[in-house]
């Protein structure tokens, strides 16, 4: 018999292993993750951008567990949606804050969320119990005009490929410290962004790209701490040196005219991604 045994006994030691194993932190249900990102609700051009968004992967370290309540920020026309919707379905509850459909400061992004709202009326079945909220911010007095959930209210706030719009827009303070806002103490911010070179201007022009330093300075001034990085979104292939910037390359291959320039672009892949996690203390 162990020590532990002795001192407070067989009944006792299994009480307490129970109460510890049901205090263990949860995690990412990779089955069911895998379950919804084979789902056959997928848009089929989507399902080709997996090779180069490694969604399982990039889920897992955010650590997206299925009774969660996520907010995707700014989710576009729902590449990510498509995952999070089936996987949060059942226990968690999924926010899709979209641009609001009064927001003009940009003039695609009403288009932009009716075409969300269209695809989610369209599938019910899947998308039936998601939220669809806004995330709008003055871009004159850099306040939040409306907020994405309530503070101190959700786990996991999740984003891909905005920061660079953020920083054009001199935004991304006021992005950052609404996202700690709303998170519980615990919860995580994940972002996913192309990613420039140490050395690159990307500060004088919107080229997509942004610097990892930057992205992580702007979190750790809003109060996040960086927990974790996973570097299976890069890619070695990209120069990240584009007339046209990141939307040179795929899927949007903007500017190329020949078929030729479009199969170089092709070649390389999607951009370079950095792929982070913060969490709130």
């Amino acid at each position: 018999m162990t020590i532990a045994h002795s001192l407070i006994g067989r009944g006792a030691l299994a009480a307490l292993a129970a109460t510890v194993s049901l205090a263990l932190p949860a995690q990412a249900d990779s089955d069911a993750l895998a379950e919804a990102i084979a789902g056959k609700h997928r848009t089929a051009a989507y399902v080709e951008r997996d090779p180069y968004r490694n969604p399982m992967k990039t889920l897992s370290l955010f650590d997206v567990q299925p009774d969660h309540t996520v907010v995707e920020i700014w989710p576009g026309g729902g590449w990510y949606t498509e995952i999070l919707a089936p996987y949060l379905r059942k226990e968690g509850k999924l926010i899709a804050a979209h641009y609001d459909s009064s927001d003009t400061q940009a003039s695609y992004r009403p288009r932009s969320r009716a075409g969300f709202e269209k695809k989610l009326a369209a599938n019910k079945r899947v998308y039936g119990k998601v939220e669809i909220g806004s995330l709008m911010i003055d871009e004159e007095s850099r306040e939040v005009v409306i907020g994405a959930a309530e503070a101190n209210s959700v786990d996991r706030v999740v984003t891909f490929r905005n920061a660079h719009g953020w920083r054009s827009r001199g935004i991304d303070d006021a992005v950052f410290e609404h996202f700690f806002e709303i998170l519980k103490s615990g919860g995580k911010l994940g972002i996913v962004q192309h990613m420039a070179d140490p050395e690159q201007d990307w500060l004088s022009k919107n080229i997509g790209y942004v610097g990892r330093d930057y992205v992580i300075a702007k979190a750790t001034q809003a109060g996040f701490m960086l927990e974790a990085e996973g570097f299976f979104n890069r890619n070695p292939l990209d120069t990240k040196r584009h007339e046209g910037g990141v939307w040179q390359l795929p899927p949007n291959l903007r500017g190329l005219e020949t078929e030729e320039e479009k199969a170089a672009s092709r070649a390389i892949g999607e951009s370079e991604r950095m792929t982070l996690v913060f969490v709130k203390p």
